[in-house]
Order: C-alpha cells, then structure tokens, then sequence
C-alpha cells in the first residue's frame, strides 16, 4: 500500500490514470491486445483438446513475448511523455518510478 502511495505521489500525470493517445495509437494497441486474447483462446481450445504438451508451450511463449513487446511500448510510451514532464517539472523522483517499472517488465 505504501509503495502504491509513494508511485502515485512521484508520477503526477499517473495519478490521474490518463495518458492521452491518439486513435491511431490507442487502434494499434488494442489490435496487439485483440491478438494475445486470440493466442490465449488457441491455448485454452488446445488444453480443451488435449494437444501435445510440447505444442501448447510454444504457443505459451508466444504469447508471453508478445505481452512482453506490449510492455516496453507502453513502458517508451510512459519514458517519453510522463517521465518526461516530470523531470522538466524538476521532479527526479520519477525515476524511481520508471526503474521500479522496468523491474516488473523483467
């Protein structure tokens, strides 16, 4: 809860839980999005199946890479518009922020 509290005070533009994207952008992340839940839906029939464990896994990698390229495009998004207003505002706790962040993308 403390560390939530603390995220939330060094990131203003988070705090609102808005980053503004153009329709472009927002249609090409929601298409990415669009295709990890069809990959999902494949594993999920491929269990229903009963599918060869080996087919099923590389399917599972497939999806986790494709979450993990999903993650650094939001994680550059967030360096470049939300970092970057912070540390003109003076704020060099964000960054902070952003290792904690890349932390969790691994």
């Amino acid at each position: 809860m403390d560390d939530e509290k603390k995220m939330e005070d060094v990131c203003a533009c988070c705090h609102h839980k808005n980053t503004p994207r153009d329709a472009k952008e927002q249609k090409q992340l929601q298409n990415r999005i669009s295709r990890i839940i069809g990959q999902l839906n494949g594993i999920k029939n491929m269990i229903d199946d009963n599918r060869y464990c080996g087919d099923i896994l590389v399917q599972i990698g497939a999806v986790e890479s494709a979450l993990q390229s999903l993650g650094y495009i939001i994680l550059q998004d967030h360096m470049q518009t939300c970092v970057v207003e912070e540390v003109k505002k003076g704020n060099e706790a964000i960054m902070e922020e952003a290792v904690e962040l890349i932390k969790k993308l691994k």
